[in-house]
């Protein structure tokens, strides 16, 4: 940006904060082999996938959608594909970081994407914590409170803007 002295000094800083990490083996090969980083692709959309699939389910059934499915019964069937997309993605979005660190801490995309992550796992917690156990009383019946309607709305949205900052990543720089 113009008229930003520092600007130039930050980045610079940057670079030599990560430059040790991007002179690893695993950095260099991540970087010159052919196949991996897309290898690490893949793995990171059925990760995406997996996470907001779920989610996505779960909270259109909160919204009012198909009521006959008991939340407690879909929840205990949907949470362990969250868990296991979300280690898909931890692992494979830390060696994308890995293969261009310089690069990738610059992006201003992954600050957005994983400061969106947080605030959804802070909206997870709050669910877990403060709606979840008020669940037995509206689970099949009843409708979804407004802090369970509200909730769901927020970690879909939420959802969605990470996917749209992971894929600005590749035209933010």
């Amino acid at each position: 940006m113009i008229g930003f002295a520092t600007e130039e000094p930050i980045a610079e800083s940057a670079a030599s904060i990560w430059d040790p990490l991007a002179a690893t083996p695993i950095s260099i090969f991540l970087r010159e082999s052919t196949w991996s980083y897309p290898a690490l692709e893949i793995v990171h959309i059925i990760g995406i996938a997996l996470v907001f699939g779920s989610i996505l389910s779960f909270d259109l059934r909160i919204l009012g959608s198909h009521k006959s499915l008991p939340l407690d019964t879909l929840g205990r069937h949907l949470i362990p594909w969250v868990w296991i997309g979300f280690a898909l993605n931890a692992v494979s979005g830390v060696l994308m970081f890995v293969s261009n660190p310089v690069e990738f801490a610059a992006n201003p995309a992954l600050t957005a994407k994983l400061a969106l992550i947080g605030i959804a796992g802070i909206n997870a917690v709050y669910f877990q914590r403060r709606v979840a156990p008020t669940m037995p009383e509206w689970n099949a019946d009843a409708p979804a409170p407004l802090a369970a309607r509200t909730s769901a709305l927020l970690s879909i949205t939420l959802w969605l803007a990470v996917i749209v900052a992971g894929r600005m990543m590749a035209y933010v720089v």
